[in-house]
Formats: structure tokens, C-alpha cells, sequence
């Protein structure tokens, strides 16, 4: 594979890696050397669950170097945890690095409508095949915690884009990884090519007419206007099917007061100690650089924000940072303050208790059946809510109900944009790609967020729920009190 991947560009200059997993072992090839020159012996072998070598390579006479464990390998480990995967591969390939740069605003790559998707696990040809995308750092090892939060939040995808660096590519085995790997690259140059040609990989062009065929019939890219599977795929009893459904969760699929009245005591009551316990690593410091850059942020703009205790440096001692940290987050949440810094934190304390058995999410009886019947019919669901992307994976897949990340295509917070403000919504339009967005259906308890979505052309619609805050009397707005009821608005 070395030697192969080498002849497609993918790893020259010694860049990119390559392991496998073989019982309780994890073959890699090593850092910094000529991958097409490598033999069994150049190879480090390490343990399948620790990670801890079990043998390096042997020592080669100068000129060459030492041998050196790839700073790829807490990433690799993080698929191979994660997902259980059976190899890993990462590539610098070009087409990839382009990938990441066709709309540099988006932490997501999409492409529809291309046959090479099948080639991609659990998607067809008329599905989204959504990649996310997260920023480069300086050193490799430091991107850990991004991966594992973009592998945790898309669960249908089986690599994560590196911008400006690359990808990271995984499967079962080490025969679907190269498949896997074949057919991202193959979807990446298409997408760069197809966007100098002015066209948008990500939207689909099934209302555009072909020519008419010699029988005098016109058909259409996505099947006959009238008879066929898609036709049947996008009806029910005469309705025309949506192509999507975001769904809010607060108020819509569990009760409003799950979120008061079970997580924020949770993160409130395990604040303190998941600090302390967990101090040292990445993603916590990650997390308090977060908060300190969120609250100089604030007060550098004269914004209006619980969080005003100005976070020291790391260099001002433990206890210092510690006690501004969870001054700001304590008094963030009592008014439950909607920021990245905070739900990023929240979201990691979360996911310990979901991990422990803590936490379950209890959702109302008709949201799994709903999942189900969409899932079935072909329509895609994804979530858009406060909490982060990895925070709303956690949740799904922790439910009292089961794992129902089976039935959603992906998860938005607030990085696509505020809830309230209709920008928001168009940016998520993009990446889901539908063609029209009167085929995106909204549901949500939350007036201002079904405007929002309203004014740019989606269907909103509004979910009265048990306990839920009262709505206006004239909202004039689409409403329903069991998601089921969505298919026959």
C-alpha cells in the first residue's frame, strides 16, 4: 500500500501514513522516510489498545535517520477506537488539500448526484456525501481532539478533511480503507473540477430536463416526472415527500426541561472535577484557551455577556486560571449564555457522563418511529442546536430509546450561524444541497428560529410540546404536536 499509494501522489516527500490492524497489533509505517522504499522490517508494530510500542524498526547505518513513530499515530488511534476500524490511512493528496478550499468558510465538504458515491459506505448515488472539515495546526499530534470531536459528530463519514493538509481515511478493513480512499479522491477532484466548470458539486441537478429521448418521452436526471422509484421514493398518499428535515431538539424531540433540568446540573455539579481530573490533557487545555480568548473577545467588543472575570494565563498558575474558569461558566450557565466556549466545555463534560451511564436522553415516543419512516422513505435528517456538533452526537446516541445516529445524516450548531438569524439557516441549505430549499421542512418550538428559516425559503414548522413555552395566538405558522404529523402538512 505504500508503494501504491506512493504512485498516486499521495504520499511523496515522505508525507502522509499508512497502518493496519492485525489482531491486537497496529502495523505503521514510520515518519519522515521514503514510503515507496518501505519493507516489513521498516515497520513499528504497536500494541491495538494502548498504542504503546511492541517493536520498532531496526536501526538502519547513516545517512539514514533513526526511525520515528509517526505524529499521526494518536489520530490513527482515535479511528481505530472510535470506529473500530480495521486501518488507517492519511494522504497529502492534492485533490484532497483542494477539497478543503473550495468554500473556505465551510467546516464541510459535499458532493451529490456522482456514481463514485456508492463507493462510499452506507451512501448512494442520490445521497449527500458530507466530509467534515477541520483547521490544520502547527503539529500533526495536536489535532486529536478536533478529529475525534468531527468523527464523533458525523458518523456516517469515513474520513475527516484536513484543510490545507490533507485526509484521514479509514474502513473495516484494510481492503475498504483503500477503497474508501480511492473514491474520496476520486469525489474530491471531481467536486474541484466540477467547481471550475461553475458548477456545484454539492446541489443536485435533478430539475434540469435531458434531452428528449426517441419514444417522445422527456425525462428528467432523477427519473420520470410521473412513474419510476424516485417518483415513488418522493410521494406518499399524493404528498410530495421533502428532501430534508432539520430538526431542533429542546422542545422538539425531548422535553424543554431536559436540558435545565438534567444536563446543566450535571455539567454544574462535574465542573470542577473534570477540571481538575482531566487538567493536563489537550482538550482541556483546549477548552480553557477557548474560554479565555471568548471572554477577552467580549470585553474587547463591549459585548453584553455573563462571562466579564478575565481568564489568566497558563503561566499565572493553575489555581488562578481554575477559579476565572469556573467563575464564567457558573455564571454563563445561570442564564443559560449560548457561546462556543461554553457549550465546547459543556459538550466534554457531557460526554463523560453519557460514557459512564450517567446520562440518558429520554426523546418523545413518536421522534424514533419518525427517524425510522424518513430513513426508510429516503429523506435526510439532521439536527441544528446550541450545543455543538459532538454534544448533539453524544445525546442521539445515548438515548433511552436506543442509538438513532443510524437515522441522521449530520449535526449544525451555532458555527453555521446564530438560530435566529436567516443567514444561519442558508449556510446549512448549502451544505445539505438540497435544490430547492422549500424541500428543507424546519421543525422547531421556537418562533424566531421558524421565521428565520421561513425567510429563506425552507418550511418551517412549529412543534407544540408538553411544558413548552407558550406560542402567539395569530403566529400564522404551520404547527403539529408529533413529528409524524410533518409528512401530511
Amino acid at each position: 500500500m505504500c508503494r501504491m499509494f506512493y504512485t498516486q501522489g499521495w504520499v511523496t516527500g515522505t508525507g502522509g501514513g499508512i497502518s493496519i490492524r492485525v489482531h491486537d497489533t497496529v502495523v505503521m509505517a514510520p515518519s519522515g522516510v521514503q514510503k515507496e522504499r518501505m519493507r516489513p522490517e521498516d515497520m513499528y508494530q504497536l500494541d491495538a489498545k494502548t498504542f504503546e510500542i511492541r517493536e520498532s524498526p531496526r536501526v538502519k547505518p547513516a545517512p539514514h535517520k533513526p526511525p520515528k513513530l509517526s505524529e499521526c499515530a494518536p489520530l490513527f488511534q482515535a479511528a481505530y477506537e472510535m470506529r473500530g476500524a480495521g486501518a488507517v490511512l492519511h494522504s497529502h493528496s492534492l485533490n484532497a488539500v483542494l477539497a478543503s478550499l473550495i468554500d473556505e468558510q465551510s467546516n464541510e465538504f459535499s458532493v451529490t448526484h456522482l456514481e463514485m458515491i456508492k463507493g462510499i459506505a452506507g451512501h448512494g448515488y442520490h445521497d449527500s456525501c458530507v466530509v467534515p472539515i477541520i483547521e490544520n495546526t502547527a503539529r500533526e499530534c495536536e489535532l486529536t481532539d478536533r478529529l475525534r470531536e468531527a468523527i464523533q459528530a458525523y458518523p456516517k463519514a469515513s474520513a475527516v478533511l484536513v484543510r490545507r493538509h490533507g485526509v484521514y481515511v479509514w474502513g473495516p478493513t484494510w481492503v475498504a480503507a483503500k477503497t474508501q480512499a480511492e473514491c474520496y479522491d476520486y469525489l474530491f477532484e471531481a467536486a474541484v473540477r466540477m467547481r471550475g466548470m461553475g458548477i456545484d458539486a454539492s446541489k443536485s441537478l435533478v430539475s434540469q430536463p435531458l434531452k428528449t429521448l426517441g419514444n417522445g418521452l422527456s425525462k428528467h436526471v432523477n427519473g420520470d416526472a410521473a412513474v419510476g422509484p424516485a417518483a415513488k421514493k418522493r410521494r406518499l398518499d399524493g404528498h410530495t415527500l421533502p428532501t430534508a428535515v432539520v430538526l431542533d431538539i429542546e422542545g422538539t424531540v425531548l422535553p424543554l426541561s431536559f436540558v435545565a433540568d438534567t444536563l446543566f446540573p450535571y455539567a454544574q455539579k462535574h465542573l470542577r472535577s473534570h477540571l481538575e481530573q482531566t487538567w493536563d490533557s489537550l482538550e482541556t487545555q483546549a477548552d480553557i484557551s477557548l474560554l479565555r480568548q471568548q471572554v477577552a473577545a467580549d470585553s474587547a467588543a463591549g459585548s453584553t455577556t455573563a462571562m466579564t472575570q478575565r481568564v489568566p494565563a497558563a503561566g499565572d498558575g493553575k489555581d488562578a486560571v481554575l477559579a476565572a474558569v469556573i467563575a464564567n461558566v457558573e455564571a454563563a450557565m445561570a442564564v443559560d449564555e449560548k457561546n462556543p466556549a461554553l457549550k465546547t466545555l459543556q459538550g466534554h463534560i457531557w460526554h463523560a457522563g453519557w460514557e459512564a451511564g450517567d446520562l440518558h436522553a429520554c426523546l418523545f415516543d413518536d421522534v424514533p418511529p419518525a427517524l425510522a419512516q424518513w430513513h426508510s422513505q429516503g429523506i435526510k435528517v439532521y439536527i441544528y442546536s446550541s450545543g455543538s456538533r459532538a454534544a448533539q452526537a453524544d445525546l442521539f446516541s445515548h438515548t433511552q430509546q436506543g442509538d438513532m445516529r443510524q437515522y441522521l445524516s449530520g449535526f449544525f450548531d451555532t458555527s453555521s450561524g446564530p438560530k435566529e438569524a436567516a443567514t444561519s439557516y442558508a449556510n446549512i441549505g448549502l451544505s445539505i444541497g438540497a435544490a430547492n430549499p422549500a424541500q428543507i421542512v424546519f421543525a422547531t418550538d421556537t418562533m424566531a428560529e421558524a421565521k428565520a428559516a421561513g425567510d429563506v425559503g425552507w418550511c418551517p414548522v412549529l412543534v407544540k410540546r408538553p411544558g413548552n413555552k407558550p406560542l402567539p395566538v395569530s403566529h400564522g405558522m404551520k404547527m403539529i404536536t408529533s413529528l409524524e404529523a410533518i409528512l401530511r402538512i
